[in-house]
């Protein structure tokens, strides 16, 4: 296998401010090459590139602005094809990141259509809160030490740029202080995309859809907890009605903590008793039965506090459990164990349909590539790899394994396709430092395109 080479990533962009700055930069391309299927048919691994000739463009091609809008919370600018929202971190600890979104094609996801959005501090989450066909920005403000939730709305050419962000306010025209750590869902599953969030002391608001441009929703509920991050289940892209359901994850100080499940049915909306949930801070939502139900995957994904107590690996880190959205016990599946107690070990989950069965794989990053669970039984390792060398220095071949990072369907055939990144941030490097993606089949070799960002400087 050849090593890769890194390449030129995203220029360095200009400080922000509190409009939302749309930024034309260069993502840097490197060309998909071929890997070969492992003879013992258990995973594939490819070259991402190898010593194919570089692309660099010097700007994006035009964001397709004739978008009449769909159902899809991920469908930027509204054309009918879904899109990927990139972080780029700061290369300033102290300094918030960027979104960059990858545009959508007839072909699938086109690198070479994107825009950097400098929208205010906070992790960007989508979702169409107006009804309009075209998502909104929903972030987190936090000016005087307090916080809002915001949102910047969409268009066919997506956020407007140069546009003041919107405070999301309560149905009396009060603003909701307190407020953070917004996901996205259907909690009703009246079709309209609805927003959770964190309270101070750990309850969660739910801000229900659809919501006037002064920041209003139709109405609002809460949950009890002692949440430090919430999880929910995805919109359906096509704008099938389906209740989402809505995880409330307990704090933690870097080690392993549990949670509470609040289960959704379309019609009954989500529900007001919880479910116990094991430790574990991996987590995703997927019909991995195939019986129509959503279920919850949650398990142990490395992370430690570095207490003395901890240096041994419990039982648990090697293990996942399912809890069937029908109800019942949760069923424990086996991951394999970390090579040489291998810090990289077991990561985040992510959950894919790669052969468009109707039935969710569970994607579990390991120290050896993503391993897709299809049924329990069926495993496939897919395995891509960072660049041997990096700044002169050698990398470890088991710190080249690239992680699984989300799944969709971007080219419409009824088949999700798996996305894989690797960055030196996994090896705690900062700098401008490439981070290599790679969208892939996800059962083979074949890579239908990759490409990498760089950091960016601090706000100044």
């Amino acid at each position: 296998m050849t090593d890769r080479t890194l390449v030129p990533g995203m220029r360095a962009l200009a400080p922000g401010t509190r409009t939302l700055v749309v930024l034309g930069v260069s993502l840097a391309l490197f060309a998909a090459g071929c890997g070969e299927q492992g003879s013992d048919g258990k995973g594939s691994r490819g070259s991402g590139g190898g010593g194919n000739p570089v692309s660099t463009p010097t700007a994006s091609r035009p964001v397709p602005s004739d978008g009449k809008g769909s159902k899809d919370p991920d469908d930027i600018n509204g054309d009918g094809h879904r899109d990927l929202l990139v972080p780029l971190p700061s290369r300033d600890e102290n300094a918030e990141g960027r979104t960059a979104v990858v545009f959508g094609s007839a072909k699938g996801l086109d690198p070479s259509t994107h825009a950097v959005y400098d929208y205010l501090p906070g992790t960007v989450t989508t979702a169409d809160l107006d009804g309009d066909g075209y998502p909104d920005f929903v972030s987190t403000d936090r000016p005087a030490d307090r916080e809002f939730l915001t949102v910047g709305w969409g268009g066919p050419g997506g956020p407007r740029a140069g546009a003041e962000a919107t405070r999301i306010q309560a149905p009396d025209g009060g603003f909701h202080s307190g407020l953070s750590k917004p996901v996205r869902g259907d909690f009703d599953g009246d079709g309209h995309h609805d927003v959770a969030a964190l309270r101070q002391n750990g309850s969660v608001t739910l801000l229900y859809g659809p919501f006037t441009r002064s920041g209003a929703p139709a109405r609002t509920d809460t949950r009890p907890g002692g949440g430090s991050w919430l999880a929910a289940d995805d919109i359906v892209p096509s704008g099938k009605p389906r209740a989402t359901g809505l995880l409330v994850h307990e704090g933690d100080d870097g080690g392993q903590t549990a949670g509470v499940l609040y289960p959704a049915h379309t019609g009954s909306g989500l529900s007001r008793t919880s479910v116990a949930l094991r430790e574990g801070n991996a987590v995703a939502f997927g019909d991995y039965d195939g019986d129509g139900a959503r279920d919850l995957a949650i398990g142990d994904n490395g992370s430690r506090n570095n207490e003395p107590d901890t240096e041994e690996e419990p039982e648990t880190v090697f293990s996942l459990a399912i809890y069937p959205g029908k109800g019942g016990d949760p069923v424990t599946h086996k991951i394999p164990e970390s090579r040489d107690n291998s810090y990289y070990g077991p990561g985040d989950y992510t959950s894919a349909d790669p052969d468009g069965d109707g039935r969710d794989a569970l994607v579990v990053a390991t120290d050896n590539g993503a391993l897709l669970i299809d049924g329990g039984k069926k495993r496939t390792v897919v395995l891509r790899e960072g660049p041997s060398r990096l700044d002169g220095k050698k990398i470890r071949a088991r710190s080249r394994d690239a992680r699984p990072y989300a799944a969709a369907d971007f080219d419409a055939d009824g088949k999700e396709e798996l996305i894989l990144n690797w960055g030196a941030s996994t090896l705690f490097m900062y700098g401008e430092k490439a981070t290599h993606w790679w969208l892939t089949d996800g059962t083979s070799s074949r890579d239908k395109s990759a490409f990498a960002t760089t950091s960016f400087p601090g706000r100044g």
